[in-house]
Order: structure tokens, then C-alpha cells, then sequence
């Protein structure tokens, strides 16, 4: 005699144990949760961005009563290695406050992906100013620190590309640009669009 062999429907499947299932609800949680705060963390600190807007702008009404270019762009270089160290000691504070780790996680891939640009900006100002080419500074830099923004900000929050893709903009309106204008370009990027993003990931993202 020959015997059919004939599969269990799906109801006679065997359910999965009530210790497994319970698992596996957990496991997907945890997912979805992890998910969730990569796309709505920064590393960035919003507040710290406005401190450096506001640096910024001081330092571009200070530059106003320097008529010499190169007066102005130290003043600049200054200004950008203080807002460096407010960016980064804020960031820090956040992601210390949010549990997040530093060597891991989003804070370590948006740094990795933001570096390049801010290093490639500080060659290029050591050879600008060597070849007597300090007028392309302003919107060298504008330019990058948008590549940066636009190129981290795709593993964070979407206004960071948007910013990012604002400051780039500006840098190519710098870059063509009189000189004459490197000073109130260089407000309303490193000043301006820095408080307008600091203000909406205060508000939004976790400070």
C-alpha cells in the first residue's frame, strides 16, 4: 500500500513556544527602537551651534572695522578654532546626557564622514595663503564645510543636508563673488545658517 504524504495545513503547524515568541516580539522592538533614534539623533549639539553662530557673528562686525582682507580672514581663522572646540566639547555634553556613545554608533560615522571636508578646507588654507590666493579662502570654506554637512547629514536628521546644501550654495556664490563680500558671506553661513540649525535641533532633536 502506498501512502500519500500529506503537508500539515497552517493550522496544524506547530505554534511557536510562548517563551520564543516573546523573544522574538522583543527582538523586533528592539529594532524598530534602535532604528528610530538613528534617524532622530544628532551629534550635533543645537545650542552649541548657536553659541558658534553667534561667535560668528561677532567676529564678522569685529572684522568690519578691519579693511584689509587678511586682517579680516585671521580674525576668521581665530573665530573657526573656537567654534571648533564649542562644537565638539558641546557634543560631547549631549551625547553623554542621551547615553550615547562616542567610539560607536552615529556620533562615530557622521565624524568620519564630516572630517574629510574640514581637513581638505584646513590644506587648502595653508596653500591659499602660500600662493597669495587668501581672496578664495571664504568661499573655499563655505564650500567645504557644506560638502561636510551634506555628506554626515545623510546619516542623521534631514535639516543637516538641508543646511548643508544651503552652505554649499553660498560657498559658490563666494567663490564668484568680490571679494569685497568674503566678510558678510561669511556671516550669514558661518553666524546665520549656524543659528537657524542650532535653534531647530534645540527645539526638535534633543538639544
Amino acid at each position: 500500500m502506498v501512502f500519500a504524504h500529506v503537508r500539515p495545513t497552517a493550522t496544524e503547524r506547530t505554534p511557536l513556544p510562548p517563551a520564543l515568541h516573546s523573544r522574538a516580539l522583543a527582538d523586533l522592538q528592539f529594532i524598530r527602537n534602535t532604528m528610530a533614534s538613528a534617524t532622530s539623533y544628532t551629534a550635533f549639539s543645537g545650542w552649541g551651534l548657536v553659541l558658534v553662530g553667534i561667535g560668528a557673528l561677532l567676529c564678522g562686525l569685529i572684522a568690519l572695522q578691519r579693511p584689509r582682507l587678511v586682517d579680516q580672514l585671521n580674525l576668521w581663522i581665530v573665530d573657526a578654532g573656537l567654534s571648533l572646540a564649542v562644537g565638539a566639547l558641546s557634543s560631547v555634553l549631549k551625547a553623554r546626557s542621551a547615553g550615547q556613545s562616542l567610539t560607536v554608533g552615529p556620533i562615530r560615522k557622521f565624524s568620519l564622514s564630516f572630517a574629510p571636508a574640514i581637513l581638505a578646507g584646513g590644506v587648502l588654507t595653508a596653500t591659499l595663503i602660500r600662493t597669495a590666493s587668501a581672496g578664495l579662502l571664504p568661499g573655499v570654506w563655505i564650500l567645504l564645510y557644506g560638502t561636510g554637512l551634506a555628506s554626515a547629514g545623510a546619516l542623521s536628521v534631514r535639516i543637516i543636508p538641508i543646511i548643508g546644501g544651503c552652505f554649499f550654495a553660498l560657498g559658490a556664490v563666494a567663490l564668484i563673488s568680490d571679494p569685497w563680500w568674503a566678510n558678510a558671506l561669511l556671516m550669514i553661513g558661518f553666524g546665520g545658517l549656524h543659528v537657524v540649525l542650532g535653534l531647530v535641533i534645540a527645539r526638535r532633536f534633543g538639544g
